[in-house]
């Protein structure tokens, strides 16, 4: 232990070693069937003919890590060379897949007696094959190495619609892939903390696992490594995320230490962030000017997320201020606010923008629903700022065409086989797209391979995103209806909508404890609520 405590740190994750569920494809194998459970059984791929032995392995859900090959013993003693090919699709373990985040595809040489180990990337495919003629495995066992954090799902929800729930769970796990060393975006790429992106995550993880330390430990990270005047990640929008993640966790954790660590570093943003509007009240922030990818080219768009965006990040800087005793920033901020409200910048029909009007009070919730988000209102959503469309809608009072979005625009990619979602999609994909785990037939397209757009365009697309986790959270906050009113969680509002559900009930994790609800419509409309919850909290109920 004093060799670990002076030579290192400990790794917070756990490994497991998981068995392959199907093989989805081989190829001069023998006895493949044998790596699906503990027998003693062994596989053999022997190179003998023209065609190299090979199999691919569908190991069932997403995993982030990698494989142990477990070969037995033969003669000569030499190692063997075999490839090996991951894939987020069956398609991109049977191509060459994008390598510029994690390693995918790789010759390795494996004992001739023993086991040899590969990969940190995410996956649900694997495909070994031999690479030399007259070579041979004799495979005991081929299974996923799955590196991951060990943590308890606090937070729960179950409802009358099984999709919904199968939503929820994948939200959840999800971002749970993503909270490796720090809270990554992505695993197999995007293996960095993205700010910006950290914000749905964040509110999944306050909504699932409570205060796991992932989330301060990438907060102060990205702190770390930009100095004041630069912009987070070179975004300045990502700078404005730092922040409101930062309410959103105290609001929810009640760690007011912590806050008072960011004191120094919050209140120079905030004084730069001030800085950012101009003599007319418009926002003027600098650095890369980024919402999102779908609204990356519009810059009336761009122009209208960032004025909404500075100007809730400057009301929830002041309530920060407040809490901190920073009375003369606190009055800066204000200040700042109310001179952005002095303006309403014109917009296109970008969702995105639009969300973000509505959220930050610049136009009516309700005409912003019906003119732009409730009107072809799948059209140009993201799997990122889809869940701040859904607040938007929420704040209108349209929950039963948010619940739509969710079961079609994230039920949608269910359908087409995944386990996590994804960094983005568009539903026009699914005309002619196949599933990720299926292999392609001729005359039929690629969901992954040929679709994408901007940075993930074909096998570069990450098909286990964080940010794209947000309806998890949505649905915590708005059908079970529950939201933090006081830090940690001390007064606690319950506001359920059920919508068109029959019934919703789940658990929400606090620092208090575990507050469990259930809310069931009686047969005269009427919601019914049982909830228990920990003495310290204070229940607040909905009127109305």
């Amino acid at each position: 232990m004093s060799f670990i405590n002076s030579m290192g740190i400990a790794d917070p994750r756990k490994r497991r070693y998981l068995l392959p569920q199907r093989i989805l494809w081989q190829s001069n194998v023998k006895n493949g069937e044998a790596l699906l459970d503990a027998t003693e059984d062994l596989c053999e791929l022997r190179y003998d003919g023209d065609e190299p032995p090979a199999l691919l392995l569908d190991f069932g859900r997403e995993l982030h890590g990698g494989i142990q090959i477990w070969n037995t013993v033969h003669a000569p003693h030499d190692p063997i060379r075999v490839r090996v090919c991951f894939g987020e699709s069956a398609v991109e373990a049977m191509s060459e897949p994008n390598q510029d985040h994690a390693i995918h595809d790789e010759v390795l040489h494996v004992p001739w007696y023993g086991y040899q180990e590969f990969g940190n990337t995410g996956f649900r495919f694997v495909r070994l094959e031999l690479v030399d003629r007259g070579t041979r495995l004799s495979l005991k066992a081929l299974r996923a190495v799955f590196l991951y954090r060990d943590l308890e799902y606090k937070g729960s929800f179950r409802c009358s619609d099984e999709r919904l729930n199968t939503i929820w769970d994948t939200g959840a796990y999800t971002t749970h892939l993503c909270m490796q060393d720090m809270l990554w975006d992505g695993i197999k790429r995007d293996r960095l903390v993205w700010i910006g992106d950290m914000h749905p995550e964040t509110m999944v993880i306050n909504t699932v696992f409570g205060g796991v330390d992932v989330v301060p430990i990438s907060l102060d990270y990205v702190r770390r490594i930009t100095p004041l005047p630069n912009w987070m990640n070179g975004i300045s929008s990502y700078s404005l995320w730092w922040l409101r993640i930062h309410k959103c966790w105290y609001l929810y954790q009640g760690d007011l230490p912590y806050l008072e660590a960011q004191r120094e570093y919050m209140t120079g943003l905030l004084k730069l962030l001030l800085e950012q509007i101009g003599d007319d009240n418009r926002e003027r922030m600098g650095g890369h000017r980024f919402l999102d990818w779908p609204s990356s080219e519009d810059d009336s768009a761009i122009h209208a997320g960032l004025h909404a965006l500075l100007t809730m990040t400057l009301e929830e800087g002041a309530w920060l201020c407040d809490v901190l005793g920073e009375h003369v920033m606190r009055d800066r901020c204000l200040d700042g606010v109310a001179r952005l409200k002095r303006y309403t910048p014109p917009t296109s029909h970008t969702k995105q923008a639009n969300a973000l009007l509505a959220l930050a009070g610049l136009r009516d919730a309700g005409e912003i629903n019906t003119g732009e988000l409730a009107r072809n209102p799948l059209a140009g959503i993201s799997t990122f700022y889809g869940y701040y469309v859904l607040q938007a809608r929420a704040l209108a009072g349209d929950y039963e065409g948010a619940l739509e979005v969710i079961r079609t625009y994230w039920g949608a990619m269910l359908d087409l086989g995944a386990t996590t979602f994804w960094e983005d999609f568009n539903l026009a994909w699914t005309k002619d797209g196949v599933a990720i785990d299926q292999m392609v037939p001729e005359g039929r397209k690629s969901i992954h391979a040929d679709y994408g757009n901007f940075c993930y365009k074909g096998l570069r697309h990450s098909l286990c995103h964080g940010w794209a986790s947000g309806p998890t959270a949505w649905m915590t906050e708005h059908i079970l209806g529950l939201r933090p009113l006081e830090p940690g969680c001390r007064k606690l509002l319950v506001a359920p909508h059920l919508a068109d559900l029959d019934f919703a009930e789940g658990t929400f994790p606090t620092p208090e404890g575990i507050v469990k609800v259930r809310h069931e419509k009686t047969v005269t409309g009427e919601v019914k609520t049982e909830i228990s919850a920990p003495d310290a909290i204070e229940i607040a109920w909905h009127e109305g």
